[in-house]
Order: structure tokens, then C-alpha cells, then sequence
């Protein structure tokens, strides 16, 4: 489906919108990230542009919205994410205005050898001393890991076959307590290339807080590294890159072990049962999984 553009809003939204920023004189839609509702860098008059989301109350992908707007009423000022101006709901609609991070900003490159990278992982400890102990409210990240169980129960309840190397998810769940992730850490729980920014100035930013949850604080490094794996780094290398996030020594092996094997079969689950738009890069992800799996169960 679609994303809605800035037209598509009622115009009592955007009325209001203009009252909180400016005059629009012109938006342009992203067109990175899956999640629905409009997602639009707004060009104003005063010479200078922000980043709007606004999404019905009634969609279902309102819980994300109110989380990240959550996320951007508590985040601290020096938490490296772009700032929230100011959100409310305008006839039914949610919305959320971010600070516009400048136009010499890219997505971060995650790849073996790329000069992103020791910034990307400075930007992980840096987070965790920030974020630490989390804000009072948001849930915990028990909501979402229960997604991924979800989807798991869904694998294991398929006929034989299915699910390739079932025993090996058997063992890895086996061993995984759920209690085992809760902590007082503010998370993003997200992390990836398309939700990292790279300023002009080589500075980082993390965008998207839909996830945002209180965890153990070596659960963000945990999310980040079979992506790592995903984009071509051997898994040794990705324990090595880890090592000096403060947390990431303290993640209970049976813990991590279970996480990932949970990580891994949501996308399998994606692959073979979600939108077609998604099934390929689900699968390219599981690839990633279940070799970082392989990696930490040895």
C-alpha cells in the first residue's frame, strides 16, 4: 500500500501542522523504510525543512507511531537522534514533527572496511551510557520479543520440513528465558543501516524510535549483529567489532542464543508467509541469522 503524501492529509492536518512550523511551500515523501503512514521531508518558507510522520489513529500502525512520539517526548537532548518539535492528534491523525538532519546526511554504510563503522558502534556505548536508567514509561522489551515468539511458535507448529534445521532452533530456544532481557536501558531495538544517519560532518544519527522499549543494555548490540552478518561480516569479526559496547561481555550466552534464533525465525516466518514485497530481503536476513546463530551456539 501506498504511502499517504502530504496532500492526502485532511486540510484541517495540515493547517495546523503550518500553524506549529511555517508555511509548506513543498513536501517530498521518503521512500526508504516500510512503515506506513506519511513520512515527509516539508520544505518552509523560513528557508529551512522538518520531517513530518502523521498516520489515522485508527491504523494499525498507530502503536508504532505513539511509541516513537513517546520516544521523542523523553529521549535526552544530547541522545544523537534528531530532535521532536512537536506532536499532537489533528482530526484523528497523529503526527510528529523531527528536526531535519541536514541534507549531506546518508544512510549509514555497514559493510566490511567502511569508515562508518567505528562511529556507528561508539554511537551503541554512547546510547547505553545516555540511556541509562531508561525514562519512566514505554513498555518493556518483552512486547516486542513476544512478536518473535509469536512467529516462532508458528515455525515450530508447520509441517516437517519447513522448517530447515528445526533441532538446531529447538535447542537455541530451549535454553532462552524471556526475563533474562529486561533491564533499565532505553532501547532503540532497531538498529540498522536505513535507521542510522551519517551527518555531513561524520556525526551519527539514529532515526525511527517505533521500537523504542526497556531492556538489558546488551540487547541493542544483540539486534545490531546479524545485520552485521547480513551485510558480509564474518561472524568473528562481528564478536570482535562488539567487544567494546560496555554491556555486550555481560549478554547471558543462553539468552543471546535464544534472542537470535528468535530474530532469525521471524524472518524465515517473513519469507515464507509475508508481503512478496518482503520475502527476499527476510530471507537474505535469516541467511544472516542463522549463520550468527551457528556462530554463537558452537
Amino acid at each position: 500500500m501506498a504511502r499517504p503524501s502530504w496532500e492526502d492529509l485532511p486540510g484541517a492536518v495540515r493547517q495546523t501542522i503550518e500553524q506549529q512550523v511555517g508555511l509548506v511551500l513543498k513536501a517530498e515523501s521518503a521512500t526508504a523504510g516500510i512503515m506506513p503512514g506519511l513520512a515527509a521531508r516539508v520544505h518552509l518558507e523560513a528557508g529551512h525543512s522538518v520531517f513530518v510522520k502523521a498516520i489515522p489513529s485508527t491504523s494499525a500502525g498507530s502503536a508504532l507511531h505513539l511509541t516513537e512520539a513517546w520516544a521523542g517526548r523523553v529521549l535526552p537532548e544530547e541522545a544523537p537522534a534528531p530532535r521532536m518539535l512537536w506532536n499532537d492528534v489533528c482530526d484523528d491523525w497523529l503526527v510528529m514533527v523531527h528536526e531535519y538532519v541536514n541534507d549531506n546526511s546518508r544512510h549509514a554504510d555497514l559493510t566490511p572496511g567502511s569508515p562508518d563503522l567505528p562511529a556507528v558502534i561508539g554511537t551503541v556505548s554512547r546510547m547505553e551510557a545516555l540511556l541509562t536508567p531508561a525514562p519512566k514509561g514505554g513498555a518493556d522489551v518483552a512486547r516486542n520479543v513476544e512478536a518473535l515468539v509469536a512467529k516462532g511458535r508458528h515455525l515450530f507448529a508447520k509441517p516437517a520440513g519447513v522448517l530447515q534445521d528445526r533441532d538446531v532452533y529447538e535447542r537455541a530456544v530451549a535454553g532462552f528465558d524471556i526475563a533474562d532481557l529486561a533491564g533499565d536501558t532505553l532501547l532503540h531495538y532497531d538498529l540498522s543501516s536505513t535507521n542510522i544517519l551519517i551527518t555531513g560532518s561524520g556525526g551519527v544519527r539514529v532515526i525511527d524510535w517505533a521500537f523504542a522499549c526497556r531492556g538489558a543494555a546488551w540487547v541493542e548490540a544483540a539486534m545490531l549483529a546479524p545485520r552485521l552478518v547480513e551485510v558480509g561480516h564474518a561472524p568473528d569479526a562481528v564478536e570482535a567489532m562488539l567487544s567494546p559496547v560496555p554491556s555486550w561481555a555481560q549478554a547471558p550466552r543462553d539468552a543471546l542464543v535464544g534472542l537470535t534464533a528468535l530474530w532469525t525465525m521471524f524472518r524465515l516466518y517473513k519469507a515464507l508467509y509475508g508481503p512478496e514485497n518482503v520475502r527476499e530481503g527476510r530471507a537474505r536476513a535469516a541467511v544472516a541469522g542463522k549463520a550468527w546463530l551457528d556462530h554463537l551456539a558452537a
